[in-house]
């Protein structure tokens, strides 16, 4: 049986920092808190500011399977990261699966991250469907509410 971590995550990946500093305003706009929310892209001067600005606080460098060095903030991270240095040797696809999202789209997700892309994820129930409206109305592309639980 696949662990799955109780609160929905609603994700979408967002093509560069400004169409994310774009949807995490309209986010936070939606009555979002930061707190909720999760930013994950390669390591670079940008990223660090979006997420010090957004998040207030300065992000984790991570090594990612497939992406490489990445900056990462908010409540995904530890679910992700079950044991120390999970997201080095499985990556998002590998890892995914814990907040209720096919390895498929896990593999998505790094892609997109690993080409530069900014991951936006939001820890959002019960709110979800309101989260996937805003990061699709912004740019958050293969935006999708990690329901899956494993079973058929």
């Amino acid at each position: 049986m696949i662990d799955v971590e109780t609160g929905r995550f609603t994700v979408g990946v967002f093509q560069d920092v400004s169409w994310a500093e774009k949807g995490l305003a309209a986010l936070k706009r939606a009555g979002l808190p930061a707190e909720s929310l999760t930013i994950l892209a390669k390591d670079s001067p940008e990223v660090s500011a979006l997420i010090q600005s957004a998040l207030g606080a300065a992000g984790e460098r991570l090594e990612v399977a497939a992406a490489g060095a990445v900056l990462a903030r908010g409540p995904l991270v530890p679910a992700l990261q079950s044991a120390p240095g999970d997201l080095a040797k499985l990556g998002l696809a590998g890892t995914m699966r814990r907040v209720g999202f096919q390895s498929h789209d896990g593999r998505i997700f790094e892609a997109l991250t690993a080409r530069g892309g900014v991951l936006v994820a939001v820890h959002s129930e019960p709110r979800a469907a309101d989260a996937l409206a805003v990061l699709l109305s912004y740019g958050g592309g293969n935006a999708a509410i990690g329901a899956w639980t494993g079973r058929v």
